[in-house]
């Protein structure tokens, strides 16, 4: 490289780098206001106090307070998808699904502490739970991020999801599990991205034996469940019961 051509480039690294320490610094003084002192009662105006900037900064990296309540969650939802989307297309649905959410769990979590600690975003999960506005906000994210990950399966699948009920009945299934771990992790102890990889494992291998097993046979505990049947759970592979 030459030292016109270095010279060139550094500026610019410095300034996505000094970028980067701004967004990151306007998310964390976000986050930590909405959870000490309440997501309606935070303005803009305490947010960017807080980092020393201007209202026209704040807007430059977020379109409103409610996306950065989101933004570590939407961070999240990108990884997942870009997993699910590199799953190896002879994998099931279901264990496409699975493998790309454990494997999005061995990395999220150094990326999570790169803009904010796994502590504060537990505590914004708890936040949005019990803020109705982020409430609502949540479940309209959730409809839409379903949606998305249908038309994947369905793409993976060679189906249409508008005459095909699989792949959004297969999704369904699998948020939901999600979504009980997901509470389970933020109303528990162990903040760490390990206990939520754990959790999320082990009532993913439940899914199974919950919608096809017997209830009345003795079960193991969740921490030692069987594992996820993916072929019995395959979608194209489900028996006709009329």
């Amino acid at each position: 490289m030459t030292d016109g051509r270095r010279a060139a480039e550094q500026p610019t690294g410095l300034r996505e780098r000094k970028k980067r320490r701004t967004r990151d610094a306007l998310l964390h003084a976000a986050l930590e206001l909405f959870t000490t002192q309440g997501y309606d009662e935070t303005t803009v105006d305490e947010i960017v106090d807080a980092v020393e900037v201007s209202q026209r900064t704040f807007f430059r990296y977020f379109a409103s307070k409610e996306e950065t309540a989101f933004a570590v969650q939407e961070m999240v939802e990108s990884r997942f998808l870009s997993e699910l989307r590199q799953r190896p297309a002879e994998e099931a649905p279901f264990e496409a699904m699975r493998s790309a959410v454990l494997c999005a769990w061995n990395s999220i979590g150094e990326a999570i502490e790169e803009t904010v600690t796994v502590e504060l975003h537990m505590r914004t999960y708890r936040m949005i739970e019990s803020t109705p506005s982020l409430l609502a906000a949540h479940l309209r994210r959730s409809i839409d991020l379903e949606t998305e990950i249908a038309e994947v399966i369905a793409g993976r699948e060679g189906l249409d999801i508008r005459t095909d009920p699989r792949p959004r009945v297969a999704v369904a299934a699998f948020s939901g599990v999600m979504r009980v771990t997901g509470q389970l992790w933020g109303h528990g102890r162990d903040t760490s991205m390990e206990s939520l990889r754990a959790l999320t494992e082990n009532y993913l291998d439940q899914l199974g034996p919950a919608l096809a097993g017997n209830w009345h046979a003795p079960v193991e505990p969740v921490t030692a469940g069987p594992a996820l049947s993916t072929r019995q759970l395959r979608p194209r592979h489900v028996p006709n019961t009329s």
